[in-house]
């Protein structure tokens, strides 16, 4: 059991019967009063995030997720499946557990899945993945003196701010933290 004075960012624990974990917390502490501590969570089954204050004497019973290497394989319809680079099997996971990451699913990409009680819960990304530019309009040069950008549509569906000299078929890398373009590849 872990208090609620111990919850930190990327803590994993059940609440109600439903798993969470901790994206965000603030500690706070009132005069006369109790400590309390402010979080923000996201249910790991449904993806959803909510905020939530607890005081300092409620407890929760902490859960190890089991990290595995498995690589993505395609999608079919709501659900996106991937293979265990070890026992071959292969988990789904539906668009609502992965959220804003299908931005940067490529088939045969490597990535880290969290297992709770043999059941995937979510994926966990590499800092930076590299996409081609599926679309972009031409940039043209003259238009300002430094620091232009354009959009542009990655593989994946992403929309990005490149600069003017990338072009359509460009590869590039993008930080998955933020979404930002880093590099031409």
């Amino acid at each position: 059991m872990i208090s609620a004075t111990d919850l930190r960012k990327g803590v994993s624990f059940l609440m109600d019967g439903e798993l969470y974990r901790v994206l965000d917390y603030q500690h706070s502490y009132v005069g006369r009063g109790s400590a309390n501590v402010r979080t923000k969570l996201r249910n790991l089954h449904t993806g959803r995030t909510i905020d939530r204050t607890f005081s300092a004497g409620d407890k929760f019973q902490e859960v190890r997720l089991e990290l595995r290497q498995v690589q993505f394989l395609y999608q079919d319809g709501d659900l996106y499946y991937f293979m265990d680079t070890e026992t071959y099997e292969q988990p789904a996971l539906s668009a609502d557990a992965l959220g804003d990451k299908i931005n940067y699913l490529k088939e045969g990409s490597v990535l880290s899945l969290s297992m709770y009680e043999d059941h995937p819960v979510e994926i966990e990304l590499p800092v930076t993945v590299d996409l081609k530019i599926a679309e972009t309009v031409p940039g043209i040069r003259g238009n300002t003196a430094t620091g232009a950008t354009k959009r542009a549509k990655l593989e994946t569906g992403l929309m990005v701010q490149v600069p003017l000299f990338i072009e359509e078929g460009d590869a590039i890398r993008v930080d998955t933290r933020t979404g930002e373009y880093l590099t031409r590849v």
